[in-house]
């Protein structure tokens, strides 16, 4: 399919190109308003007790805004709240508010609005001046030297009135200076202004990401690339992403409720993820360049590899992000779908657009750069280099390296015993915010008036004898608990409200009582007794914004095992079926598993011990529940992902021949620098989130950036090839019936052999040698095929495959053989054979890909390739080389060939094309023509090999 693909992106690349460049553009300028569609509920359980009396409450008695708005007032020095003076110009203030937007505040809510609680109003009389004195005892402190005024905002759902608060803040610039009020403070508290800080912080974070990390990354890909051309395409990409994810976005706002959060969190992953998925096919295309392929056989060949590795890991990314959906909270569901579309789109855009831009670049891709920095190093280059010389020594000295390293993160996870929860409060802006100093300077001066009540929620039949005793005497057992900065009461004086739930002669009757907490860290304790008490027969509920939140919080642990669980079974499966192998998940599970708790070490010791805390401007204080339930699956997804493209490429490794220990050192070498490099990538864009300055976004950052560092470093490049080293052979067994399956319905990347038939002219011509096929593939740079012993018509590979149901290619290794191991006895006759103008006719046809014309590729399966059975059938087009009946020659070494074994069951056959499709260049043409050559000559004459340098 991937091959089919690839062929279609590369014959419409003008049209793919076009179309859906057109389609994302459209769809980012759907979505520019897209927070005008965001919701700013769904921080709750919907299903809670706390919301349940809530909403009772609201329904009842209407909502409450008291706590929408607090304009907290500070007098000039010498001068008090109560000066009638000064209280006559804030009453202007009130009436030029309400003037100015009376479809937002009123005086009343009985005048429609939410309605303002004010003790500045000097014209109460009679009753109305004995509650002006009780309002003016509890809104201005006992020195008359603050007060404050509580606005209601209209709307009917957190969304609208936040909107509505933004509308009515910019009256409230400038204050002192337009009334006349020298030296007189004016702040803004209370919820509305308090979200609208966070609202802004997180658009600031975007705004953000967009000037400072997409120009950083663009600046790191060139160093990668060493061109312009090539580092600013998965920046491209990247931007595509995140404009069509944004008009995915409102549509799914206009189906279901999205979170604001999202947004910031959709442009994190998003991002980030495109630029990876951009460098990985990137850079597999510059290597099937390098290797001589033409623009269309490369552009295919990275779809088929590079582009399906890439779909598998968006799979792993989505599925880890979609177990966010068995929580109930909105918030994280919001962002589960952002990030599922986010996710898809880049894989998408990454097997499409940026395949038919490389299709018309071509060799062009290497423009506008460095030619020390673009060179683009050969395969033995690679697996010689930094990389697999580290894996090489790690393996050299698994036991050595694995349990430091197992230590090392372990002693990391102990900080975690200390994590806290609670929730979203001022705390999580920076401790210099203007909307956060009011809010911590009002609680301060009226602590009895907290903003954020706990409250009990009582619903009773109207017909119910004695409904007023039973009420009190239910407050009365309230107020026996301690930690309250009032009593409970049904008066309306001290906070109680009463009401009808339904129609007003048959509906139940609602009272609801508030008290606010004096330290919001024992709210867990306080609810759990409130939900003790005697009832009287009646119906109680303990709700309140504590209450909301201390049952979120229980809501979200008791699922987070089962979510974990989740995780292990769905990522494990999708492994299994790419791999074949039952081991590998259960290793990728520990090791992932040993990361995400290093992680949230590492967090709690910063967010919750405090660390650091004055230097990246936040308080540290408990934690809000969601974001640990969130980080933990973007950062297992991410684990995840960075552990499908290391095992894929020691998997093809494998596939090709190698031994165990060489798949490894193969596989990480070739995986090293570009996990290095996608990770640092991320590490840049959710370092500018690390500036954010929401307290929420700091920690998923750098949540992100300690589980990036510890996994393309520590984990992947240390543990993952001792802890596979020591396992051996044993890291792709899985039981039969289990084998058969994956075989019927594997994931994993294809493989594909060299196929010097679909290579440049020019590529041959560049090699010593000469430019015959046989010469060519004596002569181009070693690669893993080249360097295997290959088996022919006449002269199979020694063994046979195992007989446990799995197609093996390579023999069991021994326990004698190490990474240190002598060079492999392979002859310069084998290479001799392999590169003969015979064509060589395999003993066992490697099962054909679905992409079209057979290029001898085959599906990446647990240790090895799906062949299908041998054919003994002539093949009419393959001329089949005669049986030697002469003693072989002794085998000569070869040397710095790795640790290369002989093997003991069928390898992989490599197809090498007839000498009348290899290329020829210009002096060959000119030559003498011979005519057809036999089919099967008795015995075929070929000049003796040339002789070739010693490889260094």
């Amino acid at each position: 399919m991937f091959g089919s693909i690839g062929s279609f992106v590369y014959r419409m690349r003008y049209t793919v190109i076009a179309v859906l460049i057109a389609l994302m553009g459209g769809l980012g300028l759907y979505g520019l308003n897209l927070p005008n569609y965001l919701s700013q509920s769904g921080w709750f359980d919907p299903n809670s007790e706390s919301v349940t009396g809530s909403v009772v409450a609201d329904t009842a008695l209407g909502r409450d805004h008291k706590s929408d708005v607090i304009l907290l007032i500070t007098p000039p020095e010498g001068t008090t709240v109560d000066d009638k003076a000064f209280g006559a110009k804030i009453e202007n203030i009130v009436n030029d508010l309400v003037e100015a937007h009376p479809d937002i505040v009123s005086r009343s809510s009985d005048d429609g609005g939410a309605g303002i609680i004010d003790p500045f109003d000097a014209g109460q009389d009679g009753a109305g001046a004995t509650a002006a004195e009780i309002k003016r005892d509890r809104m201005w402190t006992e020195d008359r030297k603050h007060g404050f005024i509580s606005i209601g905002v209209a709307g009917d759902d957190d969304t609208s009135i936040l909107n509505n608060y933004k509308t009515i803040a910019p009256f409230f610039d400038g204050l002192a200076e337009r009334y006349d009020l020298p030296g007189t403070e004016f702040q803004l508290a209370g919820l509305q202004p308090i979200a609208a800080g966070m609202s802004q912080g997180m658009d600031n974070d975007i705004k953000r990401a967009e000037l400072i990390a997409l120009p950083v990354v663009a600046l790191m890909l060139f160093f990668v690339f060493g061109g312009v051309v090539a580092a600013v395409l998965p920046v491209f990409i990247g931007g595509l992403t995140i404009a069509g994810s944004l008009g995915i976005m409102k549509v799914l706002a206009q189906l279901t409720e999205l979170n604001v959060f999202a947004q910031s969190v959709v442009t994190l992953i998003g991002l980030g993820i495109a630029i990876d998925y951009g460098l990985f096919i990137v850079s597999r295309f510059r290597e099937e360049l390098a290797e001589g392929y033409t623009v269309e056989a490369a552009v295919k060949r990275t779809v088929m590899t590079a582009g399906q590795t890439v779909i598998f890991s968006a799979t792993i990314i989505i599925a880890a992000l979609a177990c966010l959906l068995m929580f109930p909270q909105a918030f994280l569901k919001s962002v589960a779908f952002g990030a599922l579309a986010s996710v898809g789109l880049a894989a998408i855009l990454s097997i499409t657009v940026l395949p038919a831009i490389l299709g018309i670049l071509g060799t062009r891709i290497d423009a506008l750069g460095l030619p020390f920095l673009r060179r683009t190093k050969t395969r033995e280059e690679v697996e010689n280099g930094f990389w697999g010389k580290l894996a090489g020594w790690v393996m050299k000295h698994p036991v050595k390296t694995a349990v430091p390293t197992v230590l090392l993160l372990l002693a990391l996870i102990i900080p975690f015993g200390n994590i806290q929860f609670g929730g979203m409060t001022e705390a999580y802006l920076p401790p210099d915010h203007p909307n956060r100093i009011a809010q911590e300077t009002f609680d301060e001066n009226f602590p009895s008036e907290r903003t954020e009540d706990l409250k009990l929620v009582v619903m009773y039949d109207q017909n119910t004898d004695d409904v007023a005793g039973k009420i009190q005497r239910i407050a009365d057992q309230a107020n026996k608990i301690p930690g309250f900065t009032r009593e409970f009461s049904p008066s309306a004086d001290l906070g109680g409200m009463d009401g009808v739930y339904g129609d007003e002669e048959t509906g139940l009757g609602v009272t609801q009582m508030s008290a606010g907490l004096v330290d919001r860290n024992t709210a867990a304790q306080a609810i759990k007794e409130l939900r003790q008490i005697d009832s009287e027969g009646l119906t109680v509920y303990v709700a309140g914004t504590p209450a909301l939140t201390q049952d979120s919080i229980d809501s979200l642990i008791s699922r987070l095992p089962v979510m974990a669980v989740l995780l292990v079974l769905v990522t494990g499966l999708l492994m299994f079926l790419a791999f074949g192998s039952i081991i590998l998940p259960i290793k990728a599970a520990l090791m992932t598993a040993l990361g995400l708790g290093s992680t949230l070490g590492i967090l709690t010791w910063i967010f919750i011990d405090g660390h650091g805390a004055s230097l990246a401007n936040f308080t540290p204080g408990p934690l809000f529940a969601a974001v640990l339930v969130l980080i933990i699956a973007i950062i297992y997804g991410l684990s995840t992902d960075y552990e499908i493209f290391l095992l894929s490429r020691m998997v093809e490794a494998r596939a090709q021949g190698a031994s165990t220990t060489e798949a490894i050192r193969v596989g990480t070498a070739h995986t090293g620098r570009i996990i290095t490099a996608a990770a640092a990538i991320l590490v840049v864009v959710t370092g500018a989130f690390g500036l954010s300055e929401i307290v929420m976004m700091k920690y998923i950052a750098y949540g992100m950036i300690a589980a990036l560092i510890l996994d393309a470093t520590v984990i992947r490049m240390l543990l993952v090839p001792s802890i596979m080293k020591l396992l051996g052979d044993d890291c792709w067994w899985s039981p039969r019936w289990m084998l058969r399956l994956q075989q019927k319905i594997g994931l994993g990347e294809t493989i594909l052999e060299d196929d010097i038939t679909q290579k440049r002219p020019d590529y041959f011509e560049a090699l010593p040698g000469g430019t015959s096929g046989g010469v060519v593939a004596a002569a181009e740079a070693p690669t893993t095929a080249m360097r295997l012993p290959v088996a022919t018509a006449e002269r199979p590979v020694a063994g046979r495959a195992e007989p446990t149901g799995r197609r093996s290619i390579l023999r069991k290794e021994t326990a004698e053989e190490s990474v240190d191991s002598g060079p492999v006895p392979t002859s310069d006759s084998t290479l001799d054979e392999l590169v003969d103008d015979q064509v060589v006719a395999p003993t066992k046809r490697p099962q054909r890909s679905d992409s079209g014309p057979d290029t001898g590729s085959w599906k990446l399966g647990v240790s090895g390739v799906r062949q299908a059975a041998p054919d003994s059938r002539p093949n009419p087009q393959v001329p089949t080389a005669p049986p030697s009946t002469g003693p072989r020659p002794a085998a000569a070494p070869v040397r710095n060939q790795g640790d290369r074994r002989p093997t003991s069951a069928p390898v992989p056959p490599r197809r090498v094309a007839p000498q009348s499709k290899a290329p020829q260049s210009a002096s060959q043409q000119r030559g003498p023509q011979s005519g057809p050559r036999p089919a099967a000559p008795p015995q075929p004459t070929r000049p003796a090999p040339a002789k070739r340098a010693p490889q260094k």
